[in-house]
This record gives C-alpha cells, structure tokens and sequence, in this order.
C-alpha cells in the first residue's frame, strides 16, 4: 500500500464538474494497493497516518496530529502510485492491484478511517476525478508499508 500524505489548507474532488468532496484544513490522501496488500496492511498504516506529528505547534515545529488540529480528510483512490517507468518512457501498471480486489480494499480503508475521523470526505473509486488542493507548506510525504512494516533481515 502506498500513501500520498498533503498538508492542504483545503482540498476538493469533482467528478462530471460535480463536486463530490471538500475539506478544509488537514490532509489530501492519494492511496494506491499492489498484490499481497490486505486489512491489516490498512490498519497499520490508517494508525501510521493518524499518529503523525506533521502539523505546526505554536513555534512553528512539526509537533501536532491530524487529531491535534482538528483536522479533515480527503482520500482517494490512485492506482498510479504502483506506476513503473524504469523501462521505457511509458508508465506499466503491473504492480497495481487488480480493480476488483482494489475497489474491495478501498472501501475497506474508507470505513477505516471513518471509525477515527468523522471528517472524512472520500473521491469516487475508478472515477475520473478532478482533484483540487491549497497545499499547506507544501507539506508532503510518501508512505510505503512496504518499506514501513516489513521486517528487517539479520
């Protein structure tokens, strides 16, 4: 599972010129699945993204959760986080997950994160959304469970 964290000051996703979803202040989630993501992988990283300290304090340090602020989000559903250019000039999708196990596990994460943020506004899973944010900062960060759960060989 990879997670696309923006700091926004707002954000929003339009689907048809409809929009569908809008926040205010707290975080733009791109989320993308690949082959052996499951629930578990969710929670850890749903627990992961809700503990980090990424908002400004009072002196301007990066001491504050998502909770800390109040703070709202937005998540939505990007299969091209897994997209590999390493050969050629053309994106290959392989390592995304396939659509149907995708969209199971997108709206697994979607109830996830609705039992610890009752702000939670959602794009629309395999819709051509126009997604639309004010970077905070900008402040961004990558998250790759498997980079983050994986246990270290000896």
């Amino acid at each position: 599972m990879r997670v696309l964290i923006q700091e926004v000051k707002s954000a929003s996703v339009a689907v048809e010129n409809k929009t569908i979803a809008k926040i205010g202040r707290g975080v733009l989630l791109f989320v993308g699945f690949t082959e052996g993501d499951d629930e578990m992988t969710l929670c850890k990283m749903r627990d992961k993204i809700l503990k980090l300290r990424i908002f400004p304090d009072a002196n301007g340090k990066t001491n504050l959760s998502l909770d800390a602020v109040q703070g709202e989000v937005l998540s939505v559903s990007q299969f091209t986080l897994y997209g590999d250019v390493k050969e050629g000039n053309r994106p290959s999708f392989v390592n995304a997950m396939k659509p149907e196990e995708a969209s199971r596990l997108y709206a697994f994460w979607v109830n996830l994160l609705r039992e610890k943020v009752p702000s939670l506004q959602s794009g629309r899973f395999q819709a051509t959304m126009e997604v639309s944010l004010v970077n905070d900062g900008p402040f961004t960060l990558w998250l790759d469970s498997q980079e983050l759960f994986s246990r270290k060989k000896a």
